[in-house]
């Protein structure tokens, strides 16, 4: 068999973020120009799963009664074995043979030396492995199908976000989403097959691609400072018991503000959806301050007020603590007195576009 490929984009949330984590609270997202690249070649004997994201040294693997044995004390690569592993289940549901393969990635999702941008490469690595094993086993291949074998990968291996990662690279573009019930979903992979559990509508699951206004413009800035989203969300997680009311407003007004910028971008009004942009800006700050988990650290403040000196609407993006923030212009802006002053802050501008799978 020839080799296949798939890749998959990085994304970038616009707004939502934290509110997101619970069911049908929607968030925007873009999927950006920057992709995570699978390719996976037929073996007759011993299977091979490469990544310079990872390790430079390939990881073995074999075989044994239809199923992949890998040694444990040498995997770093869990998101892309659950995806394995959830896609190979759904094949053999398809009722196709399975082979062995070699598998290798290439990132383009990471600085050149390595540090992460915040991009999403877990669910991108996630999303090309579903797709290109997809693709490789000769199925029909569906975003939904693509998404929902990508979250089952993700709860295996207990992660504690959103899903709107995924998402995103699954679906592209500009994108308005809410995750699902994932408690149902659990219960529902007990009961049913993959086939089965793929083909239910989700409770409270959205996704819905948007067009932005024409005259729109987003400038993407990074502050060279990793975060580590799960750990925030964790932290969150972990406070918000303390002051449940103060939560239960955040997560209110938060549904309020995106929903009304989800109506801005359907009627093309810029000026609307900078407006909601930094209200949902201010309504993570307070939420940082109640919970006292750092999201808007000084050099995305940085970034976000020297972008609001140039008529911009910007806030942090994703989970803060570092990484990248956003910032939302009219295309006629002139920038680059902004963009300096962003490089004199140590803020690097991002030349990324919002990409959209043809």
């Amino acid at each position: 068999m020839n080799q296949v490929v798939a890749s998959a984009p990085g994304k970038l949330y616009i707004a939502g973020e934290y509110a997101v984590v619970e069911p049908g609270h929607p968030a925007i997202l873009v999927a950006v120009d920057q992709f995570l690249t699978v390719k996976v070649s037929h073996s007759e004997t011993v299977g091979t799963i490469h990544s310079s994201h990872y390790s430079n040294i390939p990881l073995q693997w074999r075989r044994e009664n239809g199923k992949m044995i890998v040694d444990e004390r040498e995997n770093p690569f869990h998101y892309l074995l659950a995806a394995i592993d959830y896609t190979e289940r759904y094949v053999k549901e398809c009722k196709k043979e399975l082979s062995i393969y070699h598998l290798g990635v290439e990132s383009e999702l990471d600085s050149s030396s390595g540090l992460k941008y915040g991009l999403g490469s877990s669910a991108a690595v996630t999303v090309a492995t579903v797709r290109a094993l997809l693709k490789y086993y000769d199925l029909d291949i569906t975003d939904d199908l693509v998404f929902k074998l990508s979250v089952l990968a993700h709860l295996s291996v207990k992660s504690n976000g959103s899903f709107g990662d995924i998402a995103a690279a699954t679906y592209t573009g500009w994108l308005a989403y809410s995750s699902f019930d994932r408690e149902w979903v659990r219960e529902k992979l007990n009961t049913h097959s993959i086939t089965a559990l793929i083909e239910l509508d989700w409770p409270a699951f959205m996704v819905e691609q948007l067009s932005p206004p024409e005259e729109l413009k987003l400038l993407i800035g990074w502050t060279g400072s990793p975060a580590s989203t799960t750990s925030l969300v964790d932290q969150v997680r972990a406070k918000r018991e303390a002051k449940e009311e103060n939560y239960q407003f955040f997560l209110q007004e938060s549904k309020s503000c995106v929903e009304k910028m989800i109506r801005a971008f359907r009627d093309k009004d810029l000026s609307a959806i900078q407006k909601e942009i930094r209200q949902n800006r201010l309504l993570l700050k307070n939420m940082s301050e109640s919970t006292r988990v750092p999201i808007e650290t000084s050099a995305l403040q940085t970034l976000c007020d020297f972008a609001e000196q140039y008529n911009g609407a910007a806030k942090s993006s994703g989970a803060g603590g570092g990484d990248c923030g956003i910032a939302l212009f009219d295309r006629k802006a002139s920038l680059l007195d902004l963009v300096s002053k962003w490089e004199e802050h140590d803020i690097t501008l991002l030349p990324l576009q919002v990409y959209t799978r043809s």
